[in-house]
């Protein structure tokens, strides 16, 4: 039942970048709990954290897709140097602009849009390089570990975040941010290079163009996209946190971060506890179940604001199945596609997984503006729910998909990591 550590310990440079991530991961998420909070400090309004959502929601939509595209076509390790530094820059602009006595809004949104644009290419570069790095039996556990870890600094960063503003102020948390990324560069020097595929097309709307009729000729692929985006954007309430814990819980900024770090706690559990993955015969019908499970989670969050432990315990749960749905999901892709390929399909993955959420931000605080926080969060649960009909309906396949018994046939590659020369 346990996480397969087996890629940790017997893949040196696939430990590297993954300890790399793990210091960082914490930075960058003390920063995603620091910026909505110092919105809300600066406006009082859901609205303009809303707003930061759309800010990211539009880079991710422009250069999602070209960054798999590079990805695809240059030397992964190189690129990411490239997304990391620029980061890191980001974060040092937040934390001067938070040392000013009223800083202007405009300029984060600004440094929150090309972080974000940054971090549109950074992401199918990171995700792609995995099978690289790994045999491909290995693979699923691969990606299970890098769930555990993202979950676990999901779990940690905010909760540190809120602890640290409360204490030292929203400065110091851009701050520590940056100092992170000194693990991950690190971490990047010493991998050996990654080399795009001996036939990687150069980038190009035609090489994008082939990612995505791939992605659409392969439905079970596109199911996964969908059914997630399904998620997401009904059932997604974190630009809530900030308001519900001041005035729906009553409460300060360590108890949102608590908010915010609840359902990456019950991901870590259900991470932790991913050992059958690699043996499910039928990973869409583990996707179903999960979503299902979130939805519910979700809409019991909304009902049960009236105790704070309560809806913690709903948070948990809707991250224990978000994880369950992430690794299941990410396995379906991955396997089913083509290293000269990957980089861009994990593109559009990047897109779904990233811009869906922030879709969910906007579509709840605008609900909740009108009919407030409690009503936008309980109806995203049943949206969620319905809407996952509606996709069972569009892709039966979903409940009869099965890997085979040796998943590897699946993986364009040979049994090792691909040596390829640059």
């Amino acid at each position: 039942m346990l996480v397969d550590l087996e890629p940790v310990r017997r893949d040196r440079d696939f430990r590297m970048l993954w300890l790399g991530q793990l210091v960082s991961g914490v930075g960058r998420q003390v920063t995603v709990v620091a910026l909505p909070f110092e919105l809300w400090q600066l406006t009082h309004s859901s609205l303009s954290i809303g707003l930061l959502a759309l800010v990211q929601l539009v880079p991710i939509l422009v250069f999602t897709l070209g960054g798999g595209a590079v990805a695809d076509a240059v030397d992964r390790r190189r690129l990411l140097l490239v997304t990391q530094l620029a980061l890191a820059a980001s974060s040092l602009c937040l934390a001067l602009l938070a040392l000013m006595p009223s800083p202007p809004i405009a300029a984060l949104y600004i440094v929150a849009f090309f972080a974000a644009g940054t971090g549109a290419v950074d992401q199918p570069a990171r995700s792609s390089a995995i099978p690289r790095l790994v045999p491909r039996s290995r693979l699923r556990a691969a990606i299970a570990v890098n769930s555990l870890s993202y979950q676990a600094v999901s779990v940690v960063g905010p909760a540190f975040a809120g602890v640290l503003i409360e204490t030292t102020g929203v400065a110091s948390a851009f701050a520590f941010d940056v100092l992170t990324f000194i693990a991950a560069i690190g971490a990047l020097l010493v991998i050996a290079p990654i080399p795009p595929h001996a036939g990687a097309a150069k980038p190009s709307l035609r090489a994008v163009g082939e990612g995505l009729g791939f992605a659409r000729a392969r439905r079970i692929v596109l199911a996964t996209f969908v059914i997630d985006l399904d998620a997401m954007v009904f059932g997604m309430p974190s630009s809530l946190f900030p308001q519900l814990a001041l005035t729906v819980f009553n409460a300060g900024a360590a108890r949102y971060g608590l908010l915010t770090a609840a359902p990456a706690l019950g991901a870590l559990l259900g991470a932790s506890l991913t050992g059958w993955i690699g043996r499910i015969r039928r990973p869409g019908r583990g996707v179903v179940v999960a979503v299902a499970a979130w939805g519910v989670a979700i809409a019991g969050f909304g009902l049960l604001t009236v105790s704070f432990p309560l809806a913690l315990a709903c948070l948990a749960i809707a991250g224990a199945a978000d994880v369950m749905s992430a690794v299941l999901r990410s396995s379906i892709v991955q396997l089913e596609t083509p290293d000269r390929l990957r980089g861009r399909l994990m593109s559009i993955h990047t897109l779904v997984v990233t811009s869906g959420p922030r879709v969910g931000d906007a579509e709840a605080a605008a609900i909740a503006a009108v009919a407030g926080p409690q009503f936008s969060v309980v109806s995203g649960g049943l949206l969620c729910l319905a809407g996952l009909l509606a996709v069972l309906r569009r892709f039966p396949e979903l409940l009869t998909y099965e890997t085979p018994r040796d998943a590897s046939l699946q993986v364009a590659e040979p049994e090792e990591p691909l040596e390829i020369p640059a």
